[in-house]
């Protein structure tokens, strides 16, 4: 002990050196490697903060925990490639709401709903008389359904927005009352319609007590027929095509208006690409490309409300589907809401006529300015940096090189990919569908619980997937769900299986619900068929696959509980055998 005492103070006095080779070896060795770790932990914290400082997150599709794919600017252009479309999420469900965004009457009243207050209640007479009828026109009977609808769905995420008058139910003491609200789980200022029948009974100190309340748009009395039904785009609606449309949904083309407006324009034009009839994530992926390409140039994007529905999502007949409309899968309002668009077809014919009036004056007066200048862009590899500073009306892009050299999201690969921002925002699954989500989500009074199912081709392949099919199998459904879903709970199965009776044990266990026991909301006397109808110029539109996936995905993000099949019911890998 003496002899260390006397080492630790000659080390505190001389040189550290010489302090150094007077340790034993030991010591020495500890000490040394004391100092490499020390050494390796700054470096490592070096290495970390520069990481930290120049990392730049992905667009928020890739980092949700609902993604359609891993990397899809890196697997789409393999052409083996199979999209995952079993959850598609979209703008409402990967970004926040930006306030900026909301119009100005979507979390208040509009014009088709306004909220009325006591004094509209003109001549009204509150009768405290417990032997007289309930008067629907009483203010008190709007008192009472707003404080029963507060305490009854506030904690189901519904925002009640606004009321319109109350109306005679069917019996006496019946009153049908409607409202607008939004979901508090839905990124979007969107607002939905519901109308039920409520029965009053006079109860103490003047107040009317509601005892028995009817399901989801029960008030059929209070349901008013739309004002402005939407427009088609090829024609006017057929007089045969009912009017039960939601008022406030606006797909209406925006028009160019004048020739000096047109001149004034900046436009972004993409010809038809190797994306058409591809899957909707390569759609989606392509088109935000371009326009993220458009706001980075400010300049109005063309697009064309044509679409090919690729054939994997209709698995019986296997065939793409051109002609569909960009408007019954995407919300076309908030589009231009969010960004500067302008429809092809408008668009083109703009063109021809401007172009053609111009091309006259200037031969009239023997001049040649004031024209519609025109930059041909023949390659992706042209990038948007190089265009920035083009001072044509139109810069048109083409893209008639093979696969995949024509793929619209080239533009947006390489040293372009640090200027241009997908507006992942500007893109909303369709309010159609939406009011399906809606609906299907008031059926079951915003308490329910979901399970995603993946089977399908999936379930068939045992190389990639060997253990799915088992593990989604009837018996093994019940067993795993029990343990996480209470008994008789509202069950919704969002599932791209194809035999309805899969599921048939599950009906002992819970209040199951699939989405083909919906089937009257896109029936010929839903809003949904009306719609669609009036958009395709009076013609019939199927109720296709991508349909069927975006409603069940919107249903299972509303859901309390969810379960999904690659994080709960199987340990196989979502994209095949080790790709976990």
């Amino acid at each position: 002990m003496t002899r260390y005492s006397a080492l630790s103070t000659d080390a505190s006095s001389a040189p550290s050196s010489a302090g150094d080779d007077d340790l034993p070896f030991g010591q020495r060795a500890i000490k040394l490697t004391s100092n490499l770790c020390f050494s390796f932990f700054v470096l490592a914290v070096l290495v970390v903060t520069v990481v930290a400082v120049t990392y730049q997150p992905p667009d928020p599709w890739l980092t949700s925990s609902a993604a359609l794919t891993v990397s899809l600017s890196s697997t789409l252009p393999n052409s083996t490639f199979h999209p995952d479309d079993s959850v598609l999420p979209t703008g409402e469900d990967l970004v926040p709401l930006n306030a900026s965004l909301i119009p100005v009457n979507s979390t208040q009243q509009s014009s088709s709903s306004p909220d009325v207050k006591d004094s509209d209640f003109e001549g009204s007479v509150k009768d405290c008389d417990e032997d007289s009828a309930v008067n629907c026109s009483d203010p008190r009977v709007l008192n009472a359904v707003k404080a029963f609808n507060v305490k009854a769905f506030t904690r189901r995420s519904i925002v009640f927005l606004s009321y319109e008058k109350p109306v005679p139910g069917g019996k006496q003491g019946e009153c049908d009352v409607a409202w607008r609200f939004r979901n508090r789980k839905e990124k979007s200022w969107r607002r939905y319609k519901d109308y039920r029948r409520f029965r009053l009974t006079h109860g103490e100190n003047c107040t009317l007590e509601i005892t028995w309340v009817g399901k989801f748009r029960s008030g059929t009395n209070a349901a008013k027929s739309p004002k402005n039904p939407p427009k088609s785009r090829n024609s006017n609606p057929s007089p045969s095509i009912q009017t039960n449309t939601d008022s406030e949904i606006n797909d209406t083309i925006p028009i160019v208006g004048s020739e000096s407006e047109f001149k004034k324009g900046k436009y972004l034009y993409y010809t038809r690409g190797g994306d058409y009839c591809k899957s909707m994530n390569q759609f989606i992926w392509s088109f935000l490309c371009g326009l993220g390409e458009a706001q980075f140039l400010n300049r109005t994007f063309v697009i064309d409300l044509n679409i090919c529905l690729s054939g994997a999502y209709n698995p019986f007949y296997g065939k793409d589907e051109e002609g569909k409309d960009f408007r019954f899968y995407f919300d076309f309002e908030h589009l231009k809401e969010s960004a500067k668009v302008v429809e092809e077809s408008e668009f083109l014919r703009d063109w021809r006529k401007w172009d053609k009036t111009t091309k006259n004056k200037n031969k009239k007066n023997n001049k040649n300015n004031d024209k519609i200048s025109v930059r041909k862009v023949p390659t992706y590899k042209m990038t948007p940096m190089q265009l920035k500073k083009d001072k044509s009306t139109i810069i048109w892009r083409q893209f008639d090189g093979p696969e995949p050299e024509n793929y619209w999201y080239r533009v947006c690969e390489g040293s372009s990919a640090k200027y241009i921002q997908r507006p992942w925002q500007a893109i909303w699954k369709s309010k159609h569908l939406m009011n399906i989500v809606s609906q299907i989500a008031g059926k079951m009074e915003w308490d329910f619980d979901a399970v995603h199912v993946v089977r399908g081709w999936k379930a068939q392949n045992k190389i990639l997937w060997p253990n799915l099919d088992s593990d989604t199998s009837p018996g093994n459904l019940v067993e795993k769900l029990s343990k996480v879903i209470k008994p008789r709970r509202n069950l919704y199965v969002a599932t791209n299986e194809p035999f309805y009776n899969h599921f048939d044990k599950l009906r002992s266990h819970f209040k199951v619900h699939l989405l083909e026991d919906y089937k009257e909301m896109w029936g010929e006397n839903s809003e949904w068929f009306n719609e669609t109808m009036i958009l395709n110029g009076g013609k019939k539109v199927d109720f296709d696959g991508y349909m069927r996936v975006a409603v069940d995905t919107e249903v299972l993000y509303r859901a309390k509980t969810q379960i999904e099949t690659f994080n709960n019911l199987t340990m196989d890998c979502k994209d095949g055998v080790n790709t976990c």
